[in-house]
């Protein structure tokens, strides 16, 4: 799995799962190191984005992010989300 590929792809599946289109933000514009979960951060997103990310992680990738000390971990940012799952998908 290519960490570039991936990572383009999860930006995507952010901006739609979260509405970000809505608010003008497109897939090209969110860094790879952007903080994601955080509503007064670089994209804005909050505890129920959070949720709705986990879920669609799970559903496209086939990975579970179990717990809540994982979920905060894992959603720091585009980086630390794909390394997750390429490391889950070994």
């Amino acid at each position: 799995m290519n960490k570039d590929t991936l990572n383009s792809e999860l930006k995507e599946m952010i901006v739609d799962v979260c509405n970000l289109q809505e608010v003008g933000i497109d897939a090209s514009e969110i860094d790879d190191d952007a903080i994601l979960i955080d509503p007064n951060g670089d994209i804005g997103l909050d505890s129920l984005d959070a949720v709705e990310i986990v879920a669609a992680v799970e559903k496209q990738y086939g990975v579970r992010i179990s717990n809540t000390n994982t979920s905060l971990k894992v959603l720091q940012s585009i980086n630390t989300l794909s390394d997750y799952i390429i490391a889950e998908k070994k």
